[in-house]
């Protein structure tokens, strides 16, 4: 019989984190130092952080870091990797209610998927109003079924899409496509073994 996930998010996330210890490797995502590498530092809201790889690597490169995640474990991790220096607050809030309170030079979305409830969407499309004029979204996530038969994960240009269509208080005109592409890469998982995987990578500019 398979065991049940808890229907609350907050617990979901806490207690895998806790269970697990570090998830992830600690480094930054291929799809965000790729996209960002040499672009001028400016202001970050990094969104589903988790242990904080991205958002520390931001920081060291002259980024102020938001980063916010649902996980005050996962955000344990991530301070512990702080160094003097490094400017990132770190906010423990559910992305399905939390309003950004201000606007952002760049906002990054990184794998943001989840088993359990996510109003991805609806955070996205929140997420790009935080953009300020001439800054970037960047969402990043996997593609296709992940190895994961009943999940059917979108490609950039259903993002895209989705954050446009109708009910959607975004106008694509304000926005020029950076990047749109599927990205293959080989993922080491926490198991240490290896397989290829493919992402899908969007990063828009809001005109100025």
């Amino acid at each position: 019989m398979t065991a049940q996930l808890p229907t609350d998010p907050a617990e979901y996330w806490d207690n895998r984190y806790r269970s697990l210890g570090r998830s992830w490797s600690g480094n930054v995502n291929a799809a965000l130092e790729r996209e960002l590498d040499g672009a001028p530092a400016g202001t970050a809201l990094d969104l589903g952080c988790g242990e904080g790889g991205d958002a520390l690597w931001l920081a060291r490169q002259g980024w102020r870091v938001t980063a916010v995640d649902i996980s005050p474990t996962a955000l344990a991790i991530g301070a512990g990797e702080q160094q003097p220096g490094d400017d990132i607050t770190w906010i423990a809030a559910d992305l399905a209610v939390w309003q950004p309170p201000e606007r952002y030079d760049l906002v990054s979305a990184c794998f943001l998927h989840s088993e359990v409830e996510l109003p991805r969407v609806e955070i996205l499309r929140r997420a790009a109003g935080a953009v300020a004029p001439g800054g970037s979204l960047l969402v990043v996530g996997h593609f296709g079924d992940h190895g994961h038969a009943q999940l059917a994960l979108p490609g950039p240009d259903d993002v895209r899409v989705s954050l446009f269509a109708e009910g959607s208080e975004l106008a694509a005109d304000d926005w020029t496509v950076a990047t749109s592409a599927l990205v293959g890469r080989t993922a080491t998982f926490p198991d240490g073994t290896t397989r290829p995987v493919v992402d899908s990578v969007l990063r828009l500019v809001r005109r100025d």
